[in-house]
């Protein structure tokens, strides 16, 4: 027989296509997800052990270790269940875990501790994110606000009047569960503690004289600036924890970025219009 009439065979037409078909399978189809073996490893074991002794305080029971083992095995086998069925495909948040577990197994590859002179560098390039907040030391007296605006305001400046001419602070406006003397507190914290209007005023108000009246989150006050240290970029030891975290963060951003820079020269990308 020859070639020509081998051709013409309608046997040799259906291999023929089989075998275009075969290869187009392999070409398209997902590729093994593990095949039929599940191995439940002694680490993996050990692993169960911990996580339930961490959430419940003790070990598991046999018959409580014995479920765990079951659903790590159920969880293999739906996830390899979905890979065949091409569920893994075009799914942002599979694709975003991916990410994120191989940004951590990237930076962890570089995860050298930091020297003291790589945390002096880095606090001196950059104070402000470490500056520390004035500290002021005060004594508040409450205003009473009860009548009409022009009535409070009178009150104010009569206040303030008397405090100046050396009237006693404690026995001086509106009784109040608030300290009338503030022991030095940073001016972050006084904003946390009156708001941020009190904490402005304070940051102004000259030194050793009464100034006021003053909103706060409580009311109004005269006030009077005992101390201020001013703002100051403190010694590496009372920050060192803060810079370093600091530190390495903005390595492992350096780093990210680098590597996805060599990462992305190795693939040929195309943005359609």
């Amino acid at each position: 027989m020859t070639l020509k009439t081998l051709l013409r065979e309608p046997l040799v037409h259906f291999l023929g296509i089989g075998l275009l078909l075969f290869g187009l399978y392999a070409l398209v189809a997902p590729a093994d997800s593990g095949g039929d073996s599940i191995t439940i490893s002694r680490a993996m074991v050990d692993d169960l052990k911990a996580q339930h002794q961490k959430l419940w305080g003790r070990p598991p029971t046999e018959a409580e270790l014995k479920g765990l083992i079951d659903s790590r095995i159920a969880d293999e086998i739906l996830y390899r269940e979905g890979l065949a069925m091409g569920l893994d495909r075009d799914d942002a948040v599979i694709k975003r875990r991916v990410r994120q577990k191989y940004e951590l197994i990237a930076e962890e590859e570089d995860s050298a501790a930091p020297t003291e002179a790589d945390l002096e560098a880095y606090l001196k390039a950059n104070p402000d994110r470490f500056r520390a907040p004035p500290i002021v030391g005060f004594t508040q007296v409450m205003v009473p606000t009860d009548g009409t605006d022009s009535e409070v305001e009178a009150r104010a400046a009569a206040l303030k009047s008397a405090l100046e001419g050396g009237a006693d602070p404690a026995a001086a406006g509106k009784p109040t569960l608030l300290p009338g003397r503030v022991q030095p507190m940073a001016l972050d914290l006084v904003a946390r503690e009156f708001g941020e209007r009190f904490a402005a005023a304070l940051a102004t108000a000259p030194q050793g004289a009464w100034a006021g009246p003053v909103v706060s989150a409580y009311g109004l006050h005269v006030v009077r600036i005992d101390s201020r240290e001013p703002s100051g970029v403190p010694p590496l030891a009372a920050v060192r924890g803060e810079v370093q975290r600091e530190w390495e963060n903005e390595r492992r951003l350096k780093a990210r970025a680098a590597r996805l820079a060599d990462l992305r020269a190795g693939y040929d990308v195309v943005v359609e219009p």
